[in-house]
C-alpha cells in the first residue's frame, strides 16, 4: 500500500475505482460534457437568444480580491473592452475554497510565485515572491471602492485599486477611497456575498474568470479562447489580440544535457493526455535531460474534486486540444483499476527504454480512442503500441514493484516542490541554480522560457 503524503488523504473514497459499469457510464458522460456539436449548439443558442433580446454582447468577470490571478486578469480589463464591441459586467466575490480548491494555503503562495513569473509574458505586473496576501482591512475597502463604481467605473478602477491592495498601500488606498467615494461595509459584503453565490449557482469556482454566452474562460491564461468567440461573432474591433498565450520556444541553442527536465504525469488526467508528448518533445529537441515520474491522480490520492471542476477541466481540455493541435476524445475513463495496471507495467517498460512510450499510448487509448483499457485485449493495444511484448508484459501485469517509485514520486512533488496537481514540471541545472517548477498544461511555453533561459545563461 502506498503511503500517504501530507497532501494525501490516506483513506481515499471507495468511488476512486468503480466497477465497469459506472466507468461506461462516466466515460458516456465526460464524453458528451466535450461534445463539439453540443458547444456550439450551446453557443449559437446564446447567441441567437441575445439578437432575439437585441442585448449587447455581454462579458461577465468575476474579480476576487486576495487572488493573483484576479490581480492579472484585471490589468487586462479595460483593454479587452477597448478591442471589443462588448459589455463588460463585473462581480466581486470572496474565496470559494473547498473541495474546488484544496490546501488554500500552498494554493495562495504558488498562485504568487507563479503570478510573479507569468505577468512580465503578458505584459502586466504583479508585486513578486515578497507579496504576501492583501490584509483583511484593506481588501473590504477594496470592495468598498468597488462597490460603489458603475460597470464602466470599475473596469477602470479596478487595476490600480488592486495594485494598491498587493503593494500593501493602506495609506494610498484610503485617499483613493476618499477620492472616489465607497459604499457601507455593509454594502460592500453584501456585495461579496451576492456574487460569490451567483459565481457559484452558474457553475464557476474561480476568481479572475470570464464567462460570455454561458461558457467559463478562467484568467489570463483563457484569455485567447475568450477573444476567439468575441471574433467569432463580429465584436473585434481592430488591432492584436489582447492576451495571446507565449509560444513554447526553448531555442536557437540547444542543451548538451547540463539541465534536466522533469515531468510528472497522471494517466487519468486529460490536461496530461494532450501535453505530455509535447513534453518530452520539447526534452528532444532543446537537449535538456528527460525523467518522467508518474504519480496516481489526485482522486486517487484522496485530493476532492466536484461535478463543476470535472466540468470545466474536460470542456476546458477540449479547447486547450484543439488550440495546440492535438486529438482530445473520445474518451474512455481509466480511474481506479485501469490506472494500477498500467502504471504496473511502468517499471518493466523503463527497464526496456520504452517507459515513456508506454505511457505515452495509454494516454491515447484512454483520451483520444477510448479503448477500454479495463480489460486485456485493451491493455494489449496500449502495450503493443508501445512497441513492447505483450506475451511479457503479462508477466509483470497486476504486479505491485511500481508503487515504491510512484509514492516517491508524489512525495517529491507534494512535499519538496509544493504542488499537488499534474502535469507538474520542474527544470534544475546547471550548478547549483534553483529548482523552477510550474504547474499545468498552460504552463509548457514557461517551462520552455526557462530552458532558453538557462542555455543562453551556461554558454
Amino acid at each position: 500500500m502506498l503511503e500517504p503524503t501530507k497532501k494525501d488523504n490516506p483513506n481515499p473514497s471507495l468511488t476512486v475505482d468503480p466497477p465497469k459499469p459506472v466507468r461506461i457510464v462516466m466515460s458516456f458522460l465526460m464524453n458528451r460534457m466535450m461534445d463539439p456539436a453540443r458547444l456550439q449548439k450551446q453557443r449559437d443558442a446564446a447567441e441567437a437568444e441575445r439578437q432575439t433580446l437585441g442585448a449587447p454582447h455581454k462579458v461577465e468577470y468575476f474579480h476576487q480580491l486576495d487572488d493573483p490571478y484576479s490581480h492579472l486578469s484585471a490589468q487586462k480589463l479595460a483593454d479587452l473592452g477597448a478591442a471589443y464591441d462588448i459589455e463588460i459586467v463585473p462581480h466581486l466575490i470572496n474565496a470559494t475554497g473547498g473541495k474546488n480548491q484544496p490546501y488554500p494555503e500552498d494554493l495562495a503562495a504558488y498562485a504568487r510565485r507563479d503570478a510573479a513569473v507569468v505577468a512580465p509574458h503578458y505584459r502586466v505586473k504583479f508585486p513578486g515572491n515578497a507579496g504576501t496576501l492583501p490584509s483583511e482591512d484593506d481588501r473590504l475597502l477594496a470592495a468598498r471602492i468597488l462597490a460603489a463604481a458603475s460597470p464602466t467605473d470599475f473596469v477602470d478602477r479596478v487595476a490600480p485599486v488592486s495594485d494598491l491592495l498587493w503593494v500593501g498601500d493602506h495609506t494610498a488606498l484610503q485617499a483613493l477611497a476618499a477620492e472616489l467615494g465607497t459604499v457601507s461595509e455593509k454594502e460592500a459584503r453584501q456585495r461579496l456575498e451576492q456574487d460569490s453565490q451567483l459565481l457559484q449557482q452558474e457553475g464557476h469556482y474561480s476568481g479572475g474568470t470570464f464567462r460570455y454566452a454561458g461558457e467559463w474562460f478562467w484568467g489570463i491564461d483563457r484569455l485567447y479562447h475568450l477573444e476567439a468567440r468575441l471574433k467569432e461573432r463580429g465584436t473585434h474591433k481592430d488591432g492584436a489580440l489582447v492576451a495571446p498565450r507565449p509560444p513554447v520556444d526553448w531555442g536557437p541553442t540547444k542543451d548538451t544535457g547540463t539541465i534536466t527536465l522533469e515531468v510528472f504525469p497522471s494517466l487519468r488526467s486529460p490536461y496530461t493526455a494532450i501535453i505530455f508528448d509535447k513534453a518530452c518533445k520539447l526534452a528532444d529537441e532543446s537537449g535538456v535531460k528527460l525523467v518522467i515520474r508518474p504519480v496516481l491522480p489526485m482522486v486517487m490520492r484522496g485530493v476532492p474534486a466536484t461535478q463543476n471542476k470535472g466540468r470545466y477541466i474536460f470542456s476546458d481540455t477540449k479547447r486547450e486540444a484543439e488550440a495546440m493541435g492535438v486529438g482530445y476524445g473520445p474518451v474512455y475513463d481509466p480511474i481506479g483499476e485501469p490506472v494500477r495496471r498500467g502504471y504496473s507495467l511502468f517499471p518493466w517498460a523503463a527497464s526496456q527504454g520504452k517507459g515513456r512510450e508506454l505511457l505515452s499510448a495509454f494516454l491515447d487509448a484512454a483520451f483520444r480512442k477510448a479503448i477500454r483499457i479495463d480489460s486485456d485485449r485493451g491493455m494489449k493495444k496500449v502495450v503493443e503500441a508501445a512497441g513492447l511484448s505483450w506475451k511479457e508484459a503479462k508477466l509483470h501485469l497486476g504486479t505491485d514493484t511500481w508503487k515504491a517509485e510512484i509514492a516517491e514520486n508524489q512525495h517529491v512533488m507534494t512535499e519538496d516542490m509544493r504542488l499537488w496537481g499534474v502535469p507538474s514540471f520542474r527544470v534544475s541545472g546547471p550548478g547549483s541554480e534553483p529548482d523552477f517548477t510550474a504547474w499545468g498544461q498552460d504552463r509548457l511555453w514557461l517551462v520552455a522560457a526557462e530552458i532558453k533561459k538557462r542555455i543562453a545563461e551556461n554558454r
